[in-house]
């Protein structure tokens, strides 16, 4: 990276930057990314999964939890409201984040819950 315009001093003309991390919008900041966010969510006990590397799972006894990175955005999912609101606790706390509320289309199509307790 060049030096920003105003910040070149004469003796100093031939100097470059070192970027210490990725800059939002450049080719490898979404690699840098998700790689960043790959390490931290398995030490929160997630698992990758290996035909779909952006979907990860987590089993706790009878407790499911799916997550799905779908470029910046997280989709959680799970049979534990308790267990789903850790998970974004815990992500608050390594990544600055907004809570969208519950999804009501995904990639397009139109959401639904089902109660399978009541079946």
């Amino acid at each position: 990276m060049t030096q920003p315009e105003g910040f070149v001093t004469p003796e100093d003309a031939r100097t470059v930057c070192k970027l210490q991390r990725s800059i939002y919008g450049l080719k490898q900041a979404s690699r840098s990314w998700n790689l960043r966010f790959n390490e931290a969510i398995q030490e929160f006990g997630f698992i990758r999964n290996e035909d779909e590397p952006c979907v990860y799972k987590k089993f706790s006894g009878s407790i499911v939890s799916f997550l799905v990175l779908y470029v910046d955005d997280i989709l959680i999912i799970g049979n534990d409201i308790p267990t789903l609101q850790s998970i974004k606790t815990w992500l608050s706390s390594c990544f600055s984040m907004k809570d969208l509320g519950e999804a009501a289309y995904i990639l397009g199509v139109k959401t639904i819950e089902i109660d399978l307790d009541d079946s």
